[in-house]
């Protein structure tokens, strides 16, 4: 096998517009089928030229030419689809986040090891090489020793009526949606995990989901972490890292590829300011790593315990008994 046969279930607009011409672009991987349970399979595979479509979800994962699917439902379905993939015998790539609590991400493992596959949460960003740099730059002792970590991300959602986003059932919530980069970037950079979260939610009071919250973060290694994020302001992602000698600022850190991929690793100190301009095409980093730990038979470098000790820090802000306003 020198391609990995992928399926994508549901004709959902990240499939369409990031993950499907990835991997069109990647050199390991074909894009093979789409399945939609709305009807929307058969329009979709002609528009973006896929040989296959079903009209439904089980229809591609009875066909034995898939190897792989890519699921990007709703965050309510991740644990179903995911694990009746894998009952199939496909691997699979996940939407984050990959469940909606640390129970839920047990019950994946479970499957994963009962099937024999593989499995990864699709946080692209963290494949964009600027990360590996930050974390290169914090070992060599530049900024000196690390107190702080500070991560930002937030839009402001439109026609919120209609938005899965807003429905709470669904796994709907800014902590879900973006917050959950902000604990990932925190884990992933600090190579550490969180002690103790307190998070202050800012709920929405028709749907119950929150709309904003902002996080504060113990972490194991005594670094202080403080997150923000948020459905109901201006789009805006970064995070820093602040030394005893000075600070790391990443501005474009979970969403590089809306600035041609282009993202920048700023360090200040001694009154100084370098600039480090860093490229990567992160969807298809994230669909090539993972075609290639099928091909391999390797495990994928995102370990699946990682993503289990993510849905427990999700967890943590979500059973904070900080109040909610």
């Amino acid at each position: 096998m020198e391609h990995v046969q992928w399926g994508v279930l549901s004709t959902a607009d990240i499939a369409q517009t990031q993950l499907i011409p990835a991997v069109n672009r990647a050199s390991n991987a074909k894009m093979t089928a789409i399945a939609s349970a709305s009807g929307k399979a058969e329009e979709a595979a002609k528009r973006l030229g896929i040989p296959k479509f079903y009209n439904s979800y089980e229809e591609l994962l009875r066909d034995p030419d898939i190897d792989a699917v890519y699921i990007p439902l709703p965050n309510h379905l991740h644990m179903e689809w995911a694990i009746k993939a894998m009952e199939h015998g496909k691997h699979v790539l996940c939407e984050k986040p990959m469940t909606l609590n640390a129970e839920e991400a047990k019950a994946i493992e479970a499957a994963v090891k009962k099937n024999g596959v593989k499995f990864m949460e699709a946080f692209m960003y963290q494949f964009h090489p600027q990360h590996q740099r930050v974390r290169d730059i914090i070992a060599s002792g530049e900024i000196g020793e690390v107190k702080m970590m500070k991560a930002s991300f937030s839009f402001f959602l439109e026609q919120r009526e209609t938005n899965i986003r807003m429905n709470k059932d669904m796994g709907g919530g800014s902590i879900y949606d973006v917050g959950c980069y902000c604990l990932h970037a925190i884990r992933n950079v600090l190579s550490t995990e969180p002690l103790h979260i307190e998070a202050k939610k800012q709920l929405d009071p028709v749907s119950g989901v929150d709309l904003s919250a902002e996080g504060f973060v113990t972490l194991e290694n005594g670094v202080q972490a403080v997150f923000d994020c948020s459905m109901d302001m201006f789009s805006r992602q970064e995070y820093e890292i602040i030394g005893t000698k000075g600070r790391i600022l990443v501005p474009r850190p979970f969403r590089p590829d809306l600035f041609g991929g282009e993202g920048l690793v700023i360090v200040q100190k001694d009154k100084q300011e370098r600039v480090e301009r860093i490229h990567g095409d992160i969807y298809l980093l994230e669909v090539e790593h993972f075609s290639q730990a099928v091909l391999d038979d390797t495990e994928p470098a995102y370990a699946l315990e990682s993503s289990i000790n993510n849905m427990r820090a999700i967890d943590m802000c979500y059973e904070s008994n900080f109040q909610n306003v």
